[in-house]
């Protein structure tokens, strides 16, 4: 019985959720081009059952509000202002939410030619990817599929069908308005996201309020949800319910370990970056007053969105996107490791050289150092600037969750969100190697496999499914995530033509494709690929800041 056959019900509950039994017998290929299936994701499930029985909302596990975040369709098209010229301002391009997707479409065009450094291209293949996420997508909700959410961490909340989201805001006082219900969750849904770097494959967490136990995105987000309602990242002892400044400095390693469950045998990878990332956060919101208001809390980002210029308050409320990337961008500059890559000093946050991108005479020899003391001079007629990818992942990641809660309780339109790319991630990343659409070079996978018998010895863990391992700034995952991203693209184009007759006249937007589709094909065809860890095919050294 193949994964995308016909089940009553799935084999094995974990974590509260139903997880289906995959067969590591079954073939790549058969995977990818099999018909249909009945195994349901818990949340898509859930989806499923509400959109047929109560209009969309949750009639059962607590108060009825959409388990599926609100999305307001097509907002007015307005005039988006243009990304700065690169020659004149190379840091604000490169850290420009148009310059993802513009520097990536360079690295993905070489790998429709097979011209990548370390990756052999077979668009034969990609095809398979298509179907493979189109069945998913088919398996997991009714067309014509509008019930799909875009992508975003309101979802991981909601692991084993219960609206935590919803059952939180039902315990606010009745004096509680929106604006601040938003803040609230605006507030638990940024540290949310900086929490969730991958946890690796020691961890997990049982959670207090039903004793069950969850792994990776989903224990992270249930934990951080534990987290925020018990007052470890607030100040103020008459509302535990917030994150501010105060609560977030005063955070040691030691409470967020007693918090994430981490400890020995239970390891969370990366805990002490997590921590540091939290406490610069908490500088941050201090210092920067014009976003996060006097009290330094996340959610007063709102009243700062609200009062912008640019947002256009009729019938709706209108914010153009930028508005929200500028303010993340600029407003948490500060809270990325100052050791990136930097142009004149200025840190360009997740941006890291790429020898697949045009190179000046003189290529920068190291990921992570500043290369470039004078970026007005040119050689060879390339720009020290172009040698630069840009992804912002955990910044477009925050985008994509924090505009739930606005576009839910506030009912704002972000006009620009087709601006948004993918996220070049791992398990975005993965769907695609381990389809056979990527191979990578014999060579980086030789250095990859040695990375990964030198990551053992240092940490005592036992290889259990050996795959090539790499830092996050090494050019092999720089080039992989460049991919990615116009992959994404072009993997959300096909999947709508596969998907045109049971679309009934409607496009399933990226977000959607995320959210429904390549994340999750990711993620599942991982499972079939390493069944023992569950890992990517290609592992990330991460310190718990990146990913």
């Amino acid at each position: 019985m193949g994964l995308f056959s016909r089940r009553e019900r799935a084999s094995k509950t974990v974590g509260g959720g139903v997880e289906p039994k995959l067969s590591t017998s079954q073939s790549k290929s058969s995977l990818a081009s099999a018909a249909s299936s009945s195994i349901k994701s818990p949340i898509a499930s859930s989806n499923r059952i509400m959109n047929r029985t109560s209009g969309g909302t949750a009639s059962t596990n607590g108060p009825a509000t959409p388990l599926t975040p609100f999305s307001p369709g097509l907002a007015p098209k307005i005039d988006m202002p243009r990304a700065p010229d690169p020659q004149l301002d190379p840091v604000g391009y490169l850290r420009s939410l148009g310059a993802v997707r513009d520097r990536s479409k360079i690295v993905a065009d070489k790998a429709l030619r097979n011209d990548l450094h370390h990756f052999d291209v077979d668009m034969r293949k990609f095809g398979d990817v298509v179907s493979f996420v189109s069945n998913i997508i088919k398996r997991d909700y009714d067309a014509p599929f509008t019930s799909i959410p875009p992508h975003g961490r309101h979802q991981h909340f909601a692991v084993g069908g219960r609206d935590r989201i919803a059952h939180l805001l039902s315990t606010f006082p009745d004096e509680i308005d929106n604006t601040e219900r938003c803040r609230r969750l605006i507030d638990l849904f940024l540290v949310s996201v900086l929490l969730d770097a991958g946890a690796g494959t020691k961890w997990s967490y049982k959670s207090a309020e039903n004793g069950r136990v969850y792994k990776r995105s989903e224990g992270i987000a249930v934990a951080s949800l534990e987290m925020f309602k018990a007052g470890l990242f607030s100040s103020d002892k008459t509302n535990k319910n917030q994150v501010d400044k105060m609560g977030l400095q005063s955070l040691t390693v030691e409470q967020l370990a007693q918090g994430l469950q981490s400890k020995p045998g239970n390891e969370m990878a990366g805990l002490e970056g997590r921590a540091q990332l939290l406490i610069r956060l908490g500088k941050t919101l201090e210092e920067k007053t014009e976003y996060f208001g006097s009290d330094g809390r996340p959610g007063s980002m709102l009243d700062y969105i609200l009062s912008h210029p640019s947002t256009q308050a009729s019938s709706v409320i209108i914010v153009p996107l930028p508005v929200l990337w500028n303010v993340l961008m600029d407003g948490l500059a500060s809270v990325w490791p100052a050791s990136r890559t930097a142009i004149n000093g200025v840190s360009l946050g997740d941006a890291w050289p790429c020898s697949s991108m045009p190179q000046p005479a003189q290529s920068p020899s190291s990921p992570t150092f500043s290369p470039f003391p004078n970026t007005t001079g040119q050689s060879n007629g390339v720009a020290p600037w172009e040698s630069i990818l840009p992804f912002h992942k955990l910044t477009q990641w925050l985008t994509y969750s924090l505009m739930q809660p606005m576009q839910s309780i506030m009912k704002i339109h972000f006009a620009g969100q087709e601006l948004l790319t993918g996220l070049p991630e791992y398990r975005n990343g993965g769907l695609f190697i381990d389809l056979g659409v990527l191979t990578l070079k014999q060579e980086d996978q030789d250095r990859g496999l040695d990375n990964y018998n030198k990551f053992c010895d240092r940490t005592g863990v036992k290889g259990v499914e050996v795959a090539p391992m790499f830092e996050p700034g090494d050019d092999v995952i720089v080039e992989w995530r460049g991919v990615t991203v116009g992959f994404l693209d072009r993997l959300c184009l096909e999947v709508n033509r596969v998907l045109k007759p049971e679309l009934a006249g409607n496009e399933l937007s990226l977000a959607q494709v995320l959210e429904a589709g390549s994340w999750k094909g990711g993620r599942e065809i991982a499972e079939v690929s390493r069944p023992n860890t569950k890992e990517p095919p290609i592992l990330i050294d991460s310190d718990g800041t990146v990913f």
